[in-house]
């Protein structure tokens, strides 16, 4: 019996000393790495152009839309007022341009034609008046002074007649190849100008670029959207990627290239397989982590993306990603 005794109580210390042993085994034993990632998404902000009053929002959040779809638009009576300001310069110079090639009318022509021919008369009557007066000069009838108006009146009516030729000949001939080419540069700026002013128009109108879900509705009808301001976000969930934090003593195992299986708690079938697509060094603010002295240098953080081998379904951005190494 005693015997039995001590044969039991050395079963029990044999058994508490190997499970001492395994413990300390097991606890010095190095652990596997695990990391937690997140999926993130491609996002793109659908924003317009000009400044304005939104008139109206198609979408909401968890739309799903296509690209070429029509967001929301936005009302500007300024652009309305300045296409058709421009229209109207459009229109005056085009009459412009047609007015100098077309050249001046019949009536135009024919009324300098008669401008000139009465100008002519006008000094063919101050010439002979001036020949008479000269001869009556000549017979010491008149003063000097009366024959020098008379020739100051008959020169006087010359360059009026002849300056009222050139009036007629210009008429006659339209306008030069420079007025022509300097009217219809300025018809070309107006429709330049009426053009601008329809694609500021056509901007009241947004349509999305990319195809996704809408994630973000930041304005509604009636408030006002600056220039440039995202007024719905969109996501992307076919252009997902991983993201991890890596020391740099473990970077080695994630090369870019680098394939590797990961788990998504939040999906039904979360074993995933990923690829590395990406790495790049975190900035200065991130955790560094102290070595041993012997090994001289503190380890930086990076951080790693990696994207899907296949498409998973029901993949959401924010999701948690695990992986072990």
């Amino acid at each position: 019996m005693r015997f039995f005794k001590i044969f039991l109580i050395s079963i029990v210390f044999a058994a508490g000393v190997a499970w001492l042993s395994y413990t300390f085994w097991h606890a010095y034993q190095p652990k596997p790495l695990q990391l937690q990632g997140q999926v993130e998404a491609q996002q793109y902000n659908i924003s317009s152009k000009i400044a304005g009053r939104i008139d109206q929002v198609f979408v909401r959040k968890g739309d799903l839309i296509e690209k070429g779809q029509l967001v929301f638009t936005i009302f500007s009576p300024e652009i309305d007022a300045k296409l058709a300001q421009a229209v109207a310069g459009k229109d005056a110079a085009d009459a412009l341009a047609k007015e100098a090639n077309t050249g001046a009318r019949k009536q135009q022509i024919e009324a300098a034609r008669e401008q000139w021919k009465q100008a002519k008369a006008a000094a063919d009557l101050k010439e002979k008046t001036f020949h008479r007066i000269d001869s009556l000069y000549s017979d010491g009838v008149v003063a000097e002074q009366k024959r020098d108006e008379a020739y100051s009146q008959f020169q006087a009516a010359r360059f009026a007649a002849n300056s009222a030729y050139q009036m007629f000949k210009m008429a006659e001939e339209g306008a030069r190849n420079e007025e022509i080419e300097a009217a219809e540069g300025k018809a070309r700026m107006a429709a330049g100008a009426v053009a601008e002013a329809e694609v500021y128009a056509a901007e009241t109108r947004i349509e999305s670029w990319h195809g996704g879900e809408v994630s973000q509705v930041l304005l509604q009808s009636g408030e006002l959207a600056p220039q440039g301001f995202p007024v719905v976000t969109i996501l992307d969930m076919n252009d997902a990627w991983v993201v991890f934090h890596v020391r740099e003593d473990r970077l080695a195992e994630f090369a870019k290239g680098t394939e590797f299986t990961a788990s998504i708690p939040s999906l039904t079938n979360s074993s995933q397989r990923f690829r590395v697509s990406h790495v790049a060094v975190m900035g200065d603010f991130a955790t560094w982590r102290a070595t041993n002295s012997d090994k001289g240098f503190d380890m930086r953080s990076f951080e790693v993306e990696a994207r899907p081998i296949n498409p998973i379904e029901g993949l959401r951005a924010g999701m948690s990603v695990l992986v072990q190494k």
